[in-house]
């Protein structure tokens, strides 16, 4: 009888595990969750199997790649169930605040975009997002109490100890716990990650590195940020901040950074650094969609300035290519579809990463563009709604 109850405490343990693994880091292949849980193939084939016997696990129309880039045929993933009902997905940028909601398969079924100062204005930016999933809920046609969770991004390190963001990048944020603050406006559970943590798990599940195992996620918008996978799990670090890549140190006598430091790589290469840089040589007033139509149509302007940015990048996203050694290299944000940033970016992984390194990654555009960690929000809500169901 102890040996039955053991083994079956066992069984519910090992459960968790991959309803944990799946609620992480969204649909996976069979094999990628015996990789991630340590059991043996076997095991985590029999509890899929009673999993989805169950009902809190469903077989998806997608596919993975073989592993190791095997030419077999693609693996099925499989991924959390979620309630009838549906999730919303908030992500909040340095000047915009954008809302989704979603059915339970996470198809987006009502959207909305605002502007926000959001550094100098947490309480009230905060406000605005539960006033936004109200009015997007009744879009969607859903009550109030069809929602059963919500994924939040936000444009800062996040302190997975602590759930606190850096005061320093949002100073209107000061003892302000994102998660905890728009639950108790909402009266439903929270999830917040960091922005280029959720861009890179949309890309990964939804976009340009689906099916890979180790990216690099860089996200270049009004800051820089990277999200790191390592086989094919997101990398947060021992506090949660792993990828700060727009707070690497470039310069000593640079300029002074929003993060208190001198001569980071972002105070460098955002956007905004580089529209005041553009500014002067055209009249009407730029935009990042503009600085993209520009660099599309060959402007010899906008594409020194991002080239140039991209190589500066690069040389950063170099290094880490040469310590993790990833796969592919996905761009993000208002700028990742640029050209000219792409090819800087190629260009100094080439000339400073170690020759086979640099051969074995590949720079890709991401296919979601800015709503890249909208997607990873909404994908966010639903695998962690999924995984609170299934344990209870």
């Amino acid at each position: 009888m102890s040996t039955t109850g053991s083994l079956e405490r066992l069984r519910v343990s090992n459960r968790r595990a991959v309803t944990a693994l799946l609620a992480a880091d969204g649909p996976m292949s069979r094999a990628d969750l015996a990789r991630g849980t340590g059991l043996s193939r076997t095991t985590v084939s029999s509890l899929v199997a009673d999993l989805i016997g169950s009902g809190s696990v469903v077989e998806t129309e997608d596919r993975g790649r073989p592993h190791k880039g095997g030419s077999g045929r693609p693996p099925l993933l499989v991924a959390l169930s979620t309630p009838a009902g549906g999730v919303a997905g908030v992500d909040i940028g340095h000047g915009h605040v954008r809302v989704a909601v979603a059915d339970r398969s996470g198809r987006i079924l009502a959207e909305e975009l605002n502007t926000a100062d959001v550094d100098a204005h947490g309480v009230g930016t905060l406000d605005q997002a539960a006033r936004m999933v109200r009015s997007t809920l009744r879009t969607a046609g859903l009550a109030r109490r069809d929602l059963h969770g919500v994924g939040m991004c936000v444009p800062a390190p996040m302190d997975r100890r602590s759930a606190r963001i850096s005061t320093g990048i949002l100073p209107g944020w000061r003892d302000l716990l994102p998660g905890e603050e728009l639950r108790r406006r909402l009266d439903v559970p929270v999830f917040a990650d960091n922005d280029a943590n959720l861009g890179a798990l949309a890309e990964l599940h939804h976009g340009a590195a689906r099916g890979a195992a180790d990216v690099v996620y860089v996200k270049v918008a009004s800051g820089l940020g990277a999200g790191i996978v390592l086989g094919g799990r997101l990398h947060r670090g021992a506090s949660g901040i792993a990828g700060e890549l727009g707070h690497v140190q470039v310069g000593e006598d640079g300029q002074v950074c929003r993060c208190g430091n001198r001569g980071c790589l972002e105070t460098l290469v955002s956007a905004p650094r580089l529209l005041s840089l553009l500014q002067p040589a055209y009249d009407d007033p730029l935009t990042t969609d503009r600085l993209r139509e520009l660099d599309t149509l060959g402007d010899s302007g906008v594409r020194r300035v991002l080239s140039d940015a991209g190589r500066t990048v690069g040389r950063a996203v170099a290094d880490l290519c040469n310590s993790l050694n990833p796969e592919s290299v996905v761009l993000g944000g208002s700028l990742g579809t640029s050209p000219s940033l792409l090819e800087g970016i190629r260009a100094s992984i080439d000339r400073y990463a170690q020759p086979d390194t640099a051969a074995a990654v590949r720079v890709l555009p991401g296919e979601l563009g800015d709503r890249a960690e909208l997607v990873g929000a909404v994908a966010l809500a639903l695998a962690r709604v999924a995984v609170s169901v299934e344990q209870g």
